[in-house]
């Protein structure tokens, strides 16, 4: 993890990057659910989930949120600050024993209520081992211009 200020005229639409994969364990499983929880048993009840249609445990949604979202967390902007995430979508199941990774494109700029910021919109996909879209949102930034 670093620091590299990026103004907003630095961001450019269609640019993207990559994160390196992080394989969903039962750990983190037992550790979601303790933190928020939810202990519902699609995500804790190996036996139940057995006679369901995906005959498995599924991660709980906002543990691959959190997870891929924390995937981009590499770099630090002291220039840009976070206004939230929009259009979160849980796309398919992911199961223990799979691997993630996150692939973020700069979808959107546009101007702020300020004159001094201007607005970045990433769009996040966190995807899985065979290639499939697992979760999609878009990361809403708030991004200091050059003066």
């Amino acid at each position: 993890m670093y620091f590299k200020s990026t103004f907003f005229e630095g961001y450019q639409l269609q640019d993207k990057r990559v994160t390196l994969g992080r394989t969903i364990t039962e750990t983190d499983f037992v550790v979601h659910a303790g933190h928020t929880g939810d202990f519902f048993p699609h995500h804790m009840d190996a036996e139940w989930c057995a006679t369901q249609p995906f005959k498995q445990r599924i991660a709980h949604g906002t543990m691959i949120f959190s997870i891929g979202i924390g995937l981009t967390a590499s770099e630090i902007n002291p220039e840009a600050m976070s206004k939230g995430y929009d259009k979160l979508r849980f796309v398919k199941p992911v199961f223990i024993g799979d691997t993630i990774h996150s692939e973020i494109t700069i979808s959107e700029k546009g101007e702020s209520k300020r004159p001094e910021y201007g607005t970045v919109t990433e769009h996040v996909e966190i995807i899985n081992q065979h290639g499939e879209v697992v979760l999609v949102c878009d990361h809403l930034l708030v991004v200091k211009k050059v003066h």
